[in-house]
């Protein structure tokens, strides 16, 4: 699993994002959606 640096106001961003996102699919969903949101964040870094 990725780690990266974030503030708080990073993390409340995600989990927003999560629950609006997948909130209908459960854990797992929202699980799959955070790693999306982790994902494009590191990828966008190396850019």
């Amino acid at each position: 699993m990725a780690v990266v640096k974030a503030t708080e106001a990073d993390v409340k961003l995600l989990a927003r994002l999560m629950r609006a996102k997948a909130e209908g699919d459960g854990k797992l969903g929202m699980l799959m959606v955070g790693n999306v949101g982790v994902n494009r964040t590191r990828w966008s870094k190396k850019t």
